[in-house]
């Protein structure tokens, strides 16, 4: 202060304390009323997404829009969700309901405590504290405002402009103060915590008296939490207050992993007995996307989980799925779709089948569904498409990758984060064999299982939980007699599938040997879609040609060259269409299974196949899908007459320029070129292929497995295609990914944790890993080709060379596409499947970069670093030190100086980060937040060698 002949602002933490430290409560109402703002801001959002925002500049208008929508989008909104549930403002004039007079009075003296506030604020000399305050005033009250109005009749025209300013600023400010009192509590105790009373230890060593304290108030938490006995908290205090050694060095490294402090610690004292193995608060058969959904909410509540999987890799038929996931995003600017409508289109597909109440809990759901995945899991859905049977654009995909592939790396990522602190446990190559239940109650609880691969095969076991999630998928791949295909759908035995193999209705054998009740069992998708391999034609197993190849303009032709249906309908109805050309299936409506599955063509235009580039790209690398240059090359190849085909095409141009065709088709993407002559086409073989099992165990909205008389079968859950009733007679496309994930969230966030010190996901960052970061080497195409085994595969992905032997086996999609690329360049069928940047996690997989001769005979290498041959420019500190405004910004990062004066606006965890570090070295501050490799998408900015 200036009283103080203070000029720069400093930390004073002995004030603070002095303010605070006996009053914790001021600091609960500071995290409270953040709270209030928060939830205030997550229901603003739908209209503050597209505010307004005009000051007269055009630039500072854009940003501000830019950052508002980032504030939005934040993982703060998404993460705190839980926490929200704290403040009910439905609540608080409930008496208003019952007694008008008494609610009348309660907000009348709401408002008054406000108008005091103010008053008080009135009386402030300081014009800048007086500012201050009333902002935050009026801030904190336009949440209220934004609280107490129902949700239906909230609008922007609602609110004055600074009423809105107030609100987002208020939000900074209250952000600002929580860190900085973590900031002073950290220097407090910095600064005092050499005057702490000691404690002799044995052997002459020294105890903390707050070091002792912690340690008897942790052992006294794990009895209060049932993790040991009254005998055995009164020996570890007892071992505690007498400065056993070995007890307190446990303690201090292992507080925040009870379980594994309990394992190590039982061989102290008398009392210790077996190991402590702690009942997870939840087993999820089955690791795809509703599984995995299912626990990774489990794990962000801070529960524990046990996944077990029967197959060697995780992800089971969502690895596969491609198309994308369904929402109703009202904020994305590029569609025009609404929950109505979402909902009718889905209630038509399923039909008379049609379950409500599931359906409408798909459908209000998806929204956040797509939030989960962007925001927690870190997928991009960027990308939106229009499938058969849509009425609209809501189909959400990658802008690189396959929607499953993506969706299942990430996820499984982000579960298995957890796995070092024990907060999860995955169980491969074993086989849930019964589940196990209270004979008293019947609730299930626990699980028998056994291990059917590898050196423990055989190995039997029980694991008990108080919750088991069902989420094993269908039931499609099973051909065996007394398989369920068998007994509710025979005539479909020999017909084709896309389900892997493991897809044998597990889970549903499980359930209902406890009685639980199944629905719409007899009805099992048949796409219309599955690729032949012109190389195993025969082979029962098929990949599916996604619903976006029609969706972008993909024709379907059959063996006389003519269309025969509107490509964009449902599944359904192109499938009826497609089985229609066998005689007896034509007159019956049901399939003949001795008759020959028919196969047709799938042809795109140039601009059609451009439109779908990346999965044309990858049904290209695998051979399903050939590039033909004009009309005359394709009729060879489908072994048509040339006249027919064209005529074909020429009426369908006409239809599309007409707007309709005589099937109802009204949307025309991908036309081919009206020369066809000159046009490139792609074609494939495709013919119907059993693809999803709509039926399944019955359950309710929140995902228990009911029983014959409805009543729920407690401790059991079912998520994704094990459970039944969600699309009735026939799912939507895109509808699969959003019931994993929708369903897998319901049932993660309601199952029950139990009380206990929390642990988060381990992290992998910080000074250890950059510790460890290895230096790479140029590896010539030659080396590279010499790798070229299952036992020894590099593959050459984005110019740097990995070692994949052992993760081929741990690959989800299976080791032979792996394979498949062994010592050559995997760059273009990577990128068919998956985004750039899922390679940060193979570190220790990285060889060195590749390097290809060049058309000279030179070898010329891949790495994007590369400087020229004058070498990296020189920058000394003097002069990094005089560009250190927020206009003429430079910072130091390992040793390089880069330009960080426009990034810093954009840097999504807010400018003060790089203005901190402005004309210095930021490497420390760095190296807390990122991993080194980052500094990579700063190439453009960077200036030279710091020197």
């Amino acid at each position: 202060s200036k009283r103080k002949n203070r000029k720069d602002w400093e930390a004073n933490p002995q004030y603070f304390m002095d303010k605070f430290g006996e009053h914790p409560d001021h600091i609960r109402n500071l995290h409270f009323s953040y709270v209030v703002l928060l939830r205030a801001l997550q229901k603003s959002s739908p209209f503050l997404y597209n505010y307004d925002i005009r000051t007269g500049n055009i630039v500072e208008d854009e940003t501000a829009s830019i950052l508002l929508k980032r504030l939005l989008d934040s993982t703060i909104l998404r993460s705190c969700q839980n926490v929200f549930t704290a403040f009910d403002e439905s609540l608080m004039f409930k008496e208003a309901r019952l007694d008008s007079d008494i609610g009348a009075s309660l907000q009348q003296n709401f408002k008054g405590v406000f108008h005091n506030i103010s008053s008080v604020l009135d009386c402030v000399q300081c014009q800048q504290c007086k500012l201050h305050g009333k902002m935050a005033m009026l801030g904190y009250g336009t949440a209220l405002k934004i609280l107490f109005t129902k949700e239906s009749a909230l609008e922007a025209s609602l609110f004055e402009r600074n009423e809105i300013v107030a609100f987002i600023n208020t939000i900074a400010k209250f952000s600002e103060s929580l860190h900085e009192v973590r900031e002073l509590t950290q220097l407090y105790w910095a600064e005092h915590n050499t005057n702490k009373d000691v404690i002799d230890g044995p052997s002459g060593a020294t105890v903390s008296a707050s070091s002792l304290d912690g340690a008897v108030g942790f052992i006294s938490s794990l009895a209060n939490q049932g993790m040991i006995s009254a005998e055995r908290e009164a020996e570890l205090v007892q071992l505690a207050l007498q400065r056993n050694a070995e007890l307190l060095v446990l303690i201090k490294h292992y507080e925040t992993d009870p379980t594994k402090f309990l394992r190590l610690s039982s061989t102290i004292g008398s009392l210790g007995g077996e190991p402590y193995e702690e009942e997870p608060d939840a087993i999820v058969i089955g690791s795809g996307l509703a599984g995995l959904s299912a626990a990774l909410n489990i794990l962000d509540r801070g529960g524990t989980v046990v996944v077990i999987e029967k197959e060697h890799l995780l992800g089971g038929n969502s690895n596969k799925a491609s198309s994308g996931i369904n929402a109703c995003c009202p904020n994305n600017e590029t569609s025009d779709d609404d929950l109505d409508t979402f909902k009718n289109d889905t209630i038509r597909s399923a039909g008379d089948a049609a379950q409500l109440p599931l359906i409408e809990t798909l459908v209000k759901n998806s929204r956040e569904a797509i939030s989960f995945l962007t925001d927690r899991v870190g997928v991009d859905l960027s990308l939106l498409a229009q499938l058969g049977g849509h009425s609209s654009k809501r189909t959400h995909r990658p802008s690189n990758g396959m929607a499953g592939a993506e969706i299942i790396y990430g996820i499984q990522k982000a579960v298995k984060s957890y796995e070092k602190s024990g907060k999860v446990k995955i169980m491969m190559d074993t086989k849930v064999t019964n589940l196990m239940t209270d004979d008293q109650t019947g609730a299930v609880i626990g699980v028998e299982y056994e291990t059917i691969a590898g050196s423990s095969s055989g190995t039997k076991g029980q694991l008990k939980s108080p919750n088991t999630v069902l989420a094993t998928g269908g039931f499609a791949a099973d051909r065996s007699e007394g398989s369920y295909l068998s007994h509710y759908r025979p005539e479909l035995m020999k017909m084709p599938a896309t389900a892997g193999a493991f897809s044998t209705g597990d889970g549903v054998s499980l359930a209902t040997s406890l009685g639980a009740a199944t629905i719409n069992m007899d009805k099992i998708q048949i796409h219309p879609t599955g690729w032949v391999d012109p190389t195993d034609p025969l082979n029962p197993s098929k990949m599916l040609a996604a619903e976006l190849m029609r969706g972008v303009g993909g024709v379907v032709i059959n063996n006389q060259g003519k269309r025969f249906c509107n490509e964009l309908g449902t599944r359904a109805y192109v499938t009826d269409k497609m089985l229609a050309h066998d005689p007896y299936y034509a007159k019956h409506g049901v399939w003949n299974k001795e008759s020959e599955i028919p196969t047709f063509s799938l042809v795109l235009s140039s601009s059609a196949a451009q439109d779908g580039k990346k999965h044309v790209d990858l049904y290209s690398h695998k051979g399903l899908l050939q590039k033909f240059e004009g009309i005359a090359s394709l009729a060879e190849w489908m072994g048509q007459d040339v006249d027919t085909l064209r005529s074909t095409f020429q009426q369908y141009q006409k239809d599309a320029k007409a707007g309709t065709d005589e099937w109802g088709k009204t949307s025309f993407r991908g036309v081919p070129a009206e020369d066809l002559d000159h046009e490139t086409f792609y074609g494939g073989t495709i013919t119907p292929v059993l693809h999803y099992c709509m039926g399944g165990v019955t359950i309710d909205t929140e995902g228990n497995v009911l029983n014959s008389e409805k009543q729920i079968i407690a401790g059991l859950h079912a998520a994704g295609e094990v459970a039944g009733g969600v699309h009735g007679n026939n799912r939507l496309g895109g509808n699969s990914l959003l019931e994993c994930t929708v369903y897998g969230t319901i049932v993660g966030k309601k199952i029950p944790i139990k009380e206990r010190i929390s642990v988060g996901p381990t992290s992998t960052l910080g000074a250890q890993e950059q510790a460890t970061e290895k230096k790479l080497r140029d590896v010539p195409l030659e080396e590279l080709m010499k790798h070229n085994t299952e036992e020894d595969c590099w593959v050459a992905i984005h110019g740097k060379v990995y070692d994949l032997t052992e993760f081929a086996e741990e690959h989800p999609a299976g080791a032979k596409s792996i394979h498949d690329l062994a010592g050559m360049d995997g760059t273009a069928a990577f990128s068919a499947v998956h985004n750039e940047n899922m390679m940060d996690d193979f570190d220790e997989e990285i060889i060195g970069y590749l390097v290809v001769p060049t058309e000279q005979g030179k070898e010329e290498t891949n790495d994007s670093t590369t400087t020229d041959d004058d070498g990296p420019r020189q920058v000394t500190t003097e002069e990094l030190e005089q560009h250190n405004t927020s206009e003429d910004l430079w910072v130091a990062f390992h040793g390089n100086v880069y330009d960080m004066t426009e990034f810093a606006r954009e840097h999504p965890g807010g400018p003060e980060f790089i203005t901190d570090n402005a004309g210095a070295d930021g490497t420390e501050d760095f190296d807390k937040v990122h991993k080194k490799k980052k500094l990579g998408r700063l190439i453009d900015v960077q200036i030279g060698e710091l020197i």
